[in-house]
């Protein structure tokens, strides 16, 4: 069984829990649109992370579910309000919460899992710590998604604050903190509840928190890779998917227009800024990154971080949890989907 099958084993024990604290005090005629994001299926790495650190530092299985619980609710939350922003029409191959119902229910929705999120971090241990840790996350996503969108070079012309606001000009700095900020806070988090739930040390936390923002910055490097470079019944989605959506926040576009010459750089930031990016436009974008080496700078960046990550996990005891951990880790910047 390779990591990811592992992973998503001991992480789909947290489905019922989840759905536990989605129906509290949620009305039938209500029920399928608040079920629906979550039952649109997923590897559920990230509760999977906060088990298997719990375990990691000494603590029971069943301590860490409903901390794992809120994670993937956190994450789900996300990813409603992100369909929302972007008019997303569908994810793992359904559609999103917002096609399905409309945005006024998908944002609904979206607030009744963060009750939901609440209620299930009452149930653990160290819940005020936990609480903290949540509300810090949440706020993080909110920062990492809006300087997202201010990435963009195009679009949303009806929204003053983003064409007021835009980046035009976006440094790696810039990037490593949104994706910090957006994508690796959660799964940071998700291995800091882990420790929580079961009394780690602060040694051991610190190393926790390393380890997933490490882990979670590659994971958005290889996915920035995968956007440019992977291949569309891998991916589940539309290659170049960043540059149709004006997205100057990706490390290979990012690496890409440092090497470019400036007439193929203009070129480039020529087609992001356009109103309306054809598939032609995507197809020489892709050919513009592909002449540079881009790709193996941002790949030899996402190893970096690995190396960070499995660096920080010293601090633990060795044990099969801890192995596990590192599994991931090396399988996140290799990765093909």
């Amino acid at each position: 069984m390779d990591v990811l099958a592992k992973l998503s084993e001991v992480g789909r024990k947290v489905d019922p829990v989840m759905e536990g604290y989605l129906r509290r005090n949620l009305s039938d005629e209500f029920t399928d649109v608040v079920l629906h994001q979550v039952r649109t299926g997923g590897k559920r790495v990230r509760p999977a992370l906060t088990i298997t650190c719990c375990r990691a530092v000494g603590g029971d299985e069943d301590d860490a579910l409903p901390a794992a619980a809120a994670i993937e609710l956190i994450h789900n939350y996300s990813l409603i309000f992100d369909d929302i922003i972007d008019h997303g029409e569908f994810r793992r191959g359904r559609p999103t919460v917002r096609k399905a119902y409309g945005d006024v229910m998908a944002m609904l929705a979206g607030l009744h899992y963060r009750e939901a999120i609440a209620e299930a971090i009452n149930d653990c241990r160290n819940p005020l710590k936990l609480h903290e840790l949540v509300a810090r996350t949440i706020k993080d996503i909110i920062e990492g998604e809006r300087l997202d969108v201010l990435f963009e070079q195009a679009g949303r012309t009806s929204e003053p604050y983003v064409v007021r606001h835009r980046r035009l000009k976006v440094s790696m700095d810039d990037y490593l903190r949104m994706i910090r900020l957006k994508t690796a806070s959660l799964i940071s988090a998700a291995c800091v509840a882990g420790g929580l739930v079961a009394d780690a040390s602060p040694e051991q936390l610190r190393a926790l928190e390393e380890y997933g923002t490490s882990v979670g910055i590659a994971f958005q490097i290889a996915d920035d890779i995968l956007d440019i470079f992977g291949e569309e019944r891998e991916i589940g989605k539309k290659r170049g998917k960043d540059i149709i959506e004006h997205k100057l926040g990706n490390v290979v576009i990012l690496l890409t227009l440092e090497e470019l010459a400036e007439e193929l750089r203009e070129e480039l930031l020529s087609i992001l800024r356009s109103e309306s990016v054809s598939e032609g436009d995507v197809e020489r974008a892709i050919e513009l990154v592909a002449s540079t080496k881009a790709k193996e700078r941002a790949y030899l960046l996402g190893k970096s971080y690995i190396r960070r990550a499995i660096e920080a996990l010293r601090a633990l005891p060795e044990s099969d949890d801890r192995r596990l951990l590192e599994e991931l880790a090396e399988f996140v910047i290799r990765r093909r989907f």
